[in-house]
């Protein structure tokens, strides 16, 4: 009798710690409405496109045919310039999440003698935190956000034990908003025990305003279990072109160094990057812009009545909870893609005034028909 190849398809079966993952859900796309602009909030990407001088960059790097720097040397040494370390102590990758999952892969998982490393982070947070840490075979140990919405430093410090053997802290937190400030840091890592690596996940840093704003590299060169992850994604708008990176002492990164996978960024990535770096005031001019319009946005939202926590980030956090899915369908209605959260809120990306406004009148008509209700 033939069999076909389908039929066999259960004998085929990945490691127990995969089949448990939970799926990544990216931000949906723009749902087109006829006579409507449409707008995508979903992701939290720059609204801007990339400077002249960047694209230019890009289109130098011709040379296809040629595997590009195996370690991304040129970036590394413009980025150690600009931060005031040394090449050693960068490793860069194909965006923060890739250099994330490197971090987790040298530092955490099943140890020979059978036990589990412990992975401490923040709940709710970046969605790829559970996965990046279930992939290792180590147990992730979420500690719910305080009512704020920020973390609660206390509780990550009670739940590490003598198997925890990395902390993340998400600063801004994706999705909802407020940052860390840099003294309560700083108290928290001088109460944590030396063997537990910190990674400080630095996606929107260069958003964050206001007093005693997080320190990262100030806390790198003070405590050598702290490592700095960042990305080119966000403020600098090279989310298609995937780089990011880390900062860390040298006794770190040599292991980082063995696990990552050679000639991950490419070299129109990379000059786009190092273009970008040098551009930096005019990066920070756009920042600044997105900054303003997200301050404006989230006036307009609370004079609504709605609760939106510290927003810090290039987006911010509606607490819907049981209402996030008709927010969402409504916005969906009017092409405005927005990324849900279960039943526990909406995170709304900071783009153009066009598309906040639009955004208000959906919530203009939530408030007014649960006034009604």
């Amino acid at each position: 009798m033939t069999t076909t190849r389908d039929e066999h398809a259960d004998s085929v079966q990945p490691l127990p710690e995969i089949s448990r993952l939970p799926r990544y859900r990216p931000g949906k796309p723009v749902i087109e409405r006829p006579g409507l602009v449409g707008f995508k909030l979903s992701s939290n990407e720059s609204p801007f496109a990339p400077l002249p001088g960047v694209i230019a960059a890009m289109r130098q790097a011709d040379r296809l045919n040629i595997y590009p720097d195996p370690t991304a040397s040129p970036l590394r040494e413009k980025l150690a310039d600009l931060l005031g370390v040394r090449a050693s102590n960068i490793v860069a990758g194909t965006g923060s999440l890739a250099v994330l999952n490197d971090v987790l892969q040298a530092f955490a998982g099943r140890r020979t003698d059978g036990t589990v490393d412990e992975v401490v982070y923040a709940w709710r947070s970046f969605e790829s935190y559970p996965i990046s840490v279930g992939q290792t075979g180590a147990r992730g140990v979420p500690v719910a956000l305080r009512p704020d919405m920020t973390h609660d430093l206390e509780g990550m410090l009670a739940a590490v034990t003598e198997r925890t053997r990395v902390l993340i802290l998400c600063t801004p937190n994706n999705p909802t908003g407020p940052a860390l400030r840099h003294t309560e840091v700083r108290h928290f890592l001088a109460r944590l025990p030396s063997h537990v690596l910190v990674v400080i996940d630095e996606a929107y840093v260069e958003y964050v305003r206001g007093g005693d704003r997080l320190d990262a590299m100030a806390l790198h060169h003070e405590f050598a279990n702290v490592l700095v992850l960042r990305t080119f994604s966000k403020a600098h708008g090279l989310a298609s072109l995937r780089v990011g990176y880390c900062i860390a002492r040298e006794h770190v990164i040599q292991y980082l160094e063995a696990v990552a996978v050679p000639f991950s960024v490419p070299h129109a990535a990379q000059m786009a990057a190092i273009a970008s770096l040098e551009a930096l005031p005019e990066v920070l001019e756009r920042v600044e812009q997105t900054v303003q319009e997200r301050e404006w946005f989230r006036q307009e939202l609370s004079s609504l009545g709605l609760r939106v926590p510290d927003a810090q980030g290039n987006f911010v956090w509606l607490p819907l909870g049981g209402r996030s899915a008709e927010f969402t369908a409504i916005c969906n209605a009017q092409a405005v893609a927005v990324r849900q959260f279960g039943a526990e809120g909406v995170r709304v990306s900071v783009g153009v005034r066009a598309a906040h406004e639009r955004v208000l009148d959906v919530a203009r008509d939530l408030a007014l028909s649960s006034v009604k209700e």
